[in-house]
């Protein structure tokens, strides 16, 4: 998260925010200018997107991606690069989400930091939050936070053959996570997978 640009209400926040055309997070009444991603960033996500929403068809949850909000209380407004919420069945004209089971960052250099710390802190606070995964396209490590009655357990999945989703019952081999994905530089130059 960078310097604010603005400081206003939760309220205000949400009434100016949807009508700018990009997008800001809110945290303790500042307003924070979002970046935007590579195409590895980009092409992660709509392929976690896919595959969720196949493998969440005919459940009463949904996936979104990028564009949905998730509001905590009145502390904060964010944009989670991929979300999972299992509180109605049909989407309709709401703007934010209040209530997910399962939260999927795919990191980038500028936001790997607060992705990690301060964005999980936050989310912690949800109560209907069950799972929270860390993606990194370029260096393909893969993190995955999944809530037990002892609390949050980490799981490195990096080199796991799937990515293992406890909270929706779902696994998805780690070939589709990154499909038509370049391997980042340091790793080998030009390959795709």
């Amino acid at each position: 998260m960078g310097l604010p640009i603005s400081t206003m209400t939760l309220a205000d926040f949400l009434a100016w925010e949807s009508q700018q055309d990009t997008r800001h997070e809110f945290f303790r009444g500042e307003v924070f200018a979002m970046t935007g991603g590579s195409a590895r960033h980009n092409r992660v996500i709509l392929n976690l997107a896919a595959h969720l929403g196949s493998h969440l068809d005919g459940t009463p949850c949904q996936v979104f991606a990028e564009s949905m909000k998730v509001q905590l209380a009145d502390e904060a407004v964010l944009y989670p690069d991929v979300m999972v919420t299992c509180g109605k069945a049909q989407a309709g004209d709401e703007q934010t989400i209040t209530d997910p089971k399962l939260i999927i960052e795919v990191l980038s250099p500028s936001t790997k930091g607060y992705d990690k710390r301060n964005k999980f802190i936050l989310y912690r606070s949800l109560p209907t939050l069950r799972e929270y995964a860390l993606i990194d396209p370029a260096s393909r490590e893969v993190e995955v936070f999944t809530l037990t009655a002892d609390g949050w357990l980490l799981s490195d999945q990096s080199r796991a053959a799937d990515l293992a989703l406890a909270s929706i019952d779902c696994r998805m081999p780690m070939e589709a996570v990154f499909k038509g994905v370049e391997v980042a530089p340091s790793e080998g130059k030009g390959a795709v997978a």
